[in-house]
This record gives structure tokens, sequence and C-alpha cells, in this order.
């Protein structure tokens, strides 16, 4: 195996012309039936069409097929779509519905337009792609990457969660391995219209040190592989991405409200004193996470005697809990104890990684016999999901660092599949827990994701971060880049997590802190909170006075769901993403390019977190819009302009576009609570508006066979005129009627988090279309 570099147009600077030659083989391209194939000197280049908008693109030494043997983060593989073909000395050109690709002979370069023909990317004028030989844990493999030449003015982003804090990685250099609180999703998404799946599992690099180059590699592959997916929208690229690694289920309705955690509750009957206290309080809560160190030993589905003792009977503590209205989940590793029976098992049969006491679960047998030794029979108990700690995957005590690079999985070589350990095995809980059930949603957590993980019903949060303000900043750039790397569901241990910095919930300081993280976290896809704190709680109630403000923001987020619920059914069904940085709504306007701090919650609300101490105002962008409601006073304001929004440490600043429909529901204890009370529209005039009211049974997947109801809500400014359409669909249990009130939002009418009997329109739906006249 010999290095290849692929030059592009350097013959001026070669003294000999024969070397020139050498080094520049002019290409030979020719159709195939996928689309088109180059030969180049040793080198083959494959560009398939997948789609008007999708190209797989697969280049390397002899003629490869692809990165690697197995990509089980694919769902669906590249069919030949049509497309035109032509080519003159010059060039060879392919043309699809939305895209024209063009390779120059002479050097072998390619070139990414969009059908009228404006440039998205091309590979670097000078040099291109480089194949370099090495022996990696016993196999010869190649070192690969591909340069390319991005415009001066576009930005970059996704990649997964990163904690340099950077928002746009333009200029950056980006590790894609697998740690704790780094999670590699090698999904580069541009602000010309386009992305690119980097189509590797193994350790991979995005460098863009030099302003106009930009590579991308991977440490252990056979072929430069990746997709070109074309816009120009983001969502349009994030629905590609979908449709090639899977779509994102739905959650059961109490998912989307509060979670309860921390580090950790020592018995069964903590849980049920804590959900007691909430539900005391009438304070909302759905979910109550078990955290780790429940176990006799780890890896056994056996509770501890500590655990046991004030509350012996765990079943039975879970179904005091879901009579309560309240869910709970439990930490559940895939290393185990040595000591283990299940450790024991695995390690007879071979299941285990060499190496490691963690579980294979690229190998379909040891998928199994782990589910059965351990969640499956957690699942019989009653747990209403898992919580998959450290699925890096974590071992040798503590170290999560890409782990499998030196080791040797199942499916192949280590180096190849270094961060594929997320995807296999949360698709491992999740592929058993449907084939047992359909009656119940599943909910996975877990620290760490791969390409088409959304599929599998998981959470990520961002890893144990610090409880500090520096830590906080970084937290949103993070999650923002997460959420346009096609994985639509993140969150966060809310204030940090504790070590090795562990804070006190009476510090005036931390609760500070916590205030303003909290209410970031309302609008974050799960709202959760979870941490080690030196005084050993973590409530609500432990955060002096600053719990009432807490609550108040626990009772907004469950004022919101009927918007929240909606939007993660289009989530579901339109391959929407819930958490936007601006970037995805004005892609080309410049201003939002560096704005990882602020960012719209669904359409209409445009969150602008506070993370500075002590401050009591920040700088806000308003997008170019017909205007923007300050959703506290609701004073209107004019888009496409900085304003310094008010934000005492009781408010976070949140604006609402005008031309928003925006649904509240009643205050309430738990998501699934008076589901036939009646729906506040706030009205925020200036623009026609749109949205679609989703409603099903709450937690089974019979929403899949089409048991559930769209309520189409349309807004005719000029008129002003709200139409309720016709109901969409039906489920066991819908309301045959429905009230609403609608408001108009000015400064009188419709601000702030509380309900407003009397104001607005109160009518009954019945399902037909109807009509609402407003002043």
């Amino acid at each position: 195996m010999q290095a290849l570099r692929i030059f592009a147009a350097v013959c001026a600077s070669l003294v000999a012309e024969a070397a020139c030659a050498a080094q520049n083989p002019v290409a030979t391209v020719t159709q195939d039936t996928a689309g088109l194939v180059m030969h180049r000197g040793e080198e083959t280049l494959h560009l398939s069409v997948c789609g008007p908008g999708i190209l797989h693109i697969v280049a390397g030494p002899g003629d490869p097929t692809s990165a690697s043997p197995h990509t089980p983060w694919l769902l669906r593989a590249c069919t030949p779509d049509h497309f035109e073909f032509s080519q003159d000395l010059k060039q060879a050109t392919l043309r699809t519905g939305d895209l024209q690709v063009s390779i120059q002979l002479d050097a072998g370069m390619l070139f990414f337009r969009d059908a009228a023909g404006n440039m998205l990317l091309s590979e670097f004028t000078r040099r291109t792609r480089d194949y370099i030989p090495d022996v990696v844990n016993g196999e010869k493999v190649y070192h690969v990457s591909d340069r390319f030449q991005p415009a001066p003015t576009e930005g970059f982003y996704g990649l997964g969660q990163h904690q340099s804090g950077l928002f746009n990685y333009r200029g950056a250099v980006v590790e894609m391995a697998q740690a704790n609180t780094s999670v590699a999703v090698p999904l580069l998404i541009s602000t010309n219209g386009y992305g690119i799946l980097w189509n590797t599992a193994s350790k991979s690099w995005f460098d863009n040190r030099f302003p106009t180059e930009l590579k991308l590699s991977a440490e252990a592959a056979d072929a430069i592989d990746y997709y070109f997916l074309y816009g120009p929208e983001i969502d349009q690229v994030i629905h590609r991405y979908r449709d090639l690694t899977g779509h994102a289920p739905l959650f059961g309705k109490w998912a989307y409200g509060f979670v309860q955690s921390k580090d950790r509750y020592r018995s069964a009957k903590e849980l049920l004193d804590i959900a007691g206290e909430y539900r005391s309080g009438q304070v909302p809560l759905d979910l109550i996470v078990q955290d780790w160190f429940w176990w006799k030993l780890q890896g056994d589905p056996i509770f501890s005697a500590d655990y046991l003792k004030p509350y012996p009977d765990v079943p039975q503590a879970l179904k005091q809990l879901h009579d309560e209205h309240v869910h709970a989940i439990i930490s559940v590793w895939a290393v185990t104890d040595p000591q283990s029976d299940t450790y024991r098992e695995l390690k007879a049969h071979n299941f285990l990684i060499p190496g490691t006491t963690d579980y294979d679960p690229t190998n379909p047998a040891a998928r199994d016999m782990y589910w059965n030794l351990l969640p499956g029979k957690l699942f019989t108990q009653g747990w209403d999901g898992f919580w998959l700690d450290s699925a890096e995957p974590e071992c040798c005590d503590g170290y999560s660092d890409a782990t499998l690079d030196t080791l040797h999985l199942s499916i192949g070589n280590g180096a190849r599949y270094t961060n594929i350990y997320p995807l296999m095995h949360t698709g491992n809980i999740y592929d058993h827990w449907r084939a047992l059930t359909s009656r119940k949603r599943i909910f996975i957590l877990t620290r760490s994701a791969f390409l088409g993980q959304q599929r599998y019903a998981t959470t990520v949060w961002s890893g144990d971060v610090t409880g500090t303000f520096f830590d906080f900043r970084k937290q949103i750039a993070a999650g923002l880049n997460f959420e346009v790397s096609g994985i639509p569901y993140w969150t966060t241990d809310i204030a940090g997590y504790g070590w090795p910095y562990e804070r006190d919930t009476r510090d005036p300081a931390y609760q500070e802190l916590y205030t303003r993280w909290f209410e970031f976290g309302v609008f974050c896809p799960i709202f959760r909170t979870h941490g080690h704190r030196v005084n050993n709680t973590n409530e609500l109630f432990s955060y002096g006075p600053q719990t009432p403000t807490l609550v108040a923001y626990d009772k907004l987020r469950y004022r919101l769901l009927p918007y929240i619920y909606s939007l993660a059914w289009r989530v579901t069904s339109q391959d929407y993403t819930m958490m936007r940085p601006l970037i995805m709504d004005w892609r080309t306007d410049e201003k939002v390019r560096e704005i990882g701090d602020q960012y719209l919650f669904g359409p209409s609300i445009l969150v602008n977190p506070v993370t500075r101490t002590g401050a009591i105002a920040r700088e806000v962008y308003l997008p170019p819009a017909p205007g923007w409601y300050d959703f506290w006073t609701g004073s209107r304001l004019d888009g496409d302009q900085y304003v310094d929004a008010a934000a005492p440490l009781n408010r976070i600043p949140l604006y609402i576009k005008a031309g928003s429909i925006l649904p509240l529901g009643p205050e309430v204890e738990y998501a699934t609570q008076s589901p036939d009370a009646p729906i506040t529209l706030r009205i925020y005039r200036g623009a026609d508006a749109d949205f679609n009211l989703y409603e099903d049974e709450g937690d089974t997947y019979d929403y899949e066979n089409g048991e559930h109801a769209i309520i189409p809500l349309h807004w005719d400014d000029a008129s002003s005129t709200l139409t309720l359409g016709a109901r969409q669909g039906q489920y066991p249990g819908m309301p045959s009627t429905r009230g609403f009130q609608v408001v108009l939002v000015d400064t009188s009418h419709g601000v702030g988090a509380q309900p407003e009997p009397g104001a607005g329109k109160t009518v009954t739906y019945n399902g037909s279309q109807m009509q609402v006249v407003l002043p």
C-alpha cells in the first residue's frame, strides 16, 4: 500500500513536465446506471444519484464501494434516481432536478452547483484527496482526507455537540470522537445551502484552520465516503438526512413535561416522597429519575439491601407513582461488574468487548443476552424508560475518550467503528422494547449519539458539565449545533452536574446560576434538572428565595405543552427541529451566523438566555420579521435591529414573532391532566399565521396507525379572522368538543405566563370548521 495523493492543477509549480503528468493524470469519466464513475491513475471515484438533492460520493485507491464494510446508521441504500449526463473535452457534468456536479478532467476536481448554476462547494484547487496507508489494530486501512474550498462568508455548524463554546465552526478544528460532553455526529451543515454526511464511524476531523480550505478526514477507512445533501434550507437538509438514517418517533406526552433528577435517590421510598412533595405543593412534575448505585452489583437487576430497606417492593412503588401520574426511568449502564452474574454470562459467551467489561451491542446475540439479563428484567417491573449513561462507551475506570479506537468489535476493527457504540446500544434497547409492546412509548436518555440515533427514541444530555456561568454559555452553542446535526431531542444537567466543582443549593450565587439555567431549560426540547449537590438535594424547593420563580417557570412549561406537543408531532411527521438556531430561519442573514446564544423555540418564540452573573439586561438581535412582541409586556418592536432587553433574575427575554398563533393550556400538575380543558390561542398580529394543533391519547404507538387528530388554525390578519379548520382524524377518548379562548395580544391582554380569564373571545369547537372575528 502506497500513499496516493490527488493534486489539482499544479503543473506550473513542477519543474519537470513528466513529473507533473505523473502526479496529475487526466481523468476518464463514464456514465453508469447509478451516476458516473471517474478513473484517474490508481484512484476510482463513484458518484451516485440517490435523489434530486442527495448524492453519494465514494473515492479511493482501487475500486472501493464504501469507507467501511458495514454502515448500520443508514436505513436505506442509495437507489438510482433520474439524472442527465454530458461530457466535453474539459469536464463531465451530471444534472439532477436540484443539482449539477461537474468534474474537471485535467484535475479530477468536483464542483457542486444548484440547478441554476450557483456554486455551492468545490474541492480545493491545489490538492484534493489523500489516501495514506496504515496498519491499525492489525488491519490495513487508509487515513483518508478530502479538501474543499468554501465560500468566504459561509458558516459551518452541526458535527454533534462539542464544548469549545463555538457556534460557527468557521476557522476551527473539531475532533469527532465520542467522549463525555463531546458527541460525534458527522453531519456538517452550511449556510450555503448544503450538508455533508461524512459516512464513517471512524474517528474523524473537521479542519478549517486555513479559512479558504476545509479538510474532512477519517483515521481508518477504505475510501473517502460522504453524502452531499442539498437544501437549500437547513430543514430540507435535515429532512434528507433523516430520510437516509431514520425518523424520530414521538415520546409519551409526559416526556415533554418536567423531569426531576439528582445524584442520587437512595431508595424507592425517596422517589415516592419526592413525588409526593411535588403533588402536595401542586408543582408540575411528570418524570422522576433513579440514578446509579441502586444495584447490588453493577450489571445485575438486583437492588441493593440499602435501597430496598425503606421500601422493599419496587414494582409496587412504581405502581404508586403511576397512580399519582408520575413516570420513572432508571439508570442502566453497558459496563458490568466482574463479580456480577451478567458479566459472567456475557464473558462465557464472548459477548464482551475484549479488554473491557462492556457488552458488545454490534453482536446480535450479545444484544439479546444483555437485554434478557438486565434491562428486560427491569422493564417487567414497570419502569417507563432507561437512562443509558456513559454510552460512548465509558470503560477502564471512567475513561470515555474514543475508547473503541484500539479495540475489536463483532462488527469489525474498533478504529473503523470508534463512534458507533451509542447508536447500537440505544438501538438494542429500543428494538427489544418495541418487539414487546406498542402500548407504551419508550423514552431513552443517554450521554452520546451517532448518525441515525434519532430513530431510537433518544434524548441526549450534554454530559457532566460544570456548574458555572462559563459552562452555561457553552452549552447553548453546543446544543444548537447538536440540533442541526439532525437529532432533535437534547437537554442538560441544569446548573451543571457537580464533581469536581460541587455546588450548594443554599448559596445565593448558585441560586442565581440555577435560576438562569432553569429558565433556559424550559425552552429545551426536554426539560430536565440533574446534579450532585453538596447538601444532597436538587428539588425546586431547595433553592430558597428562588423557588417561587422556578415553580412559575415550571408552570409556564406546562402551559406551553399544547404548543410543544404539536411541535413534537412535526418532528415525527415532518422531520422538524424544535430548538432552532437563527441560521435555520434566516440562513442568508450574515448577522445571525455568529449568534449562538439566541434561538427560536418552534416557529414563534425567540429565546434569549441570560448567561452573565449579575446581569439585569442583555442585548438581543431581533431578526427580520413583520415585528416582535415582548412576551412579558405585549409591546411590539420592529425586526432587523438590536435591542437591550430587560432581564431581572425572574425574567428570561422572550419575543414572539408577529404573525403567530401561540396555543397555551391550563395550569396543570401533569401533562395529561384535564385533556378536555379549554386552550388559549394568543394571536400576535402583523402577518397571516398558521398552526396545526396536534392531539392523541398520549402514550401508545397507535398514532403510527393514524389514531391522532389535528385542528388546523389560520389567522387572516387583514380581516382579523381566525379560522378553526375541520378536525382531521380521531383517537380513542378524544373530546367531542373543545373550548378555545382567543386573545389578540397587546399591552393590556395576552401577556406573561398567567392565565387571563375573561380576555378575548371564548368559543366552543365541535370539530367542524368555524370562524372567529376579532375587533
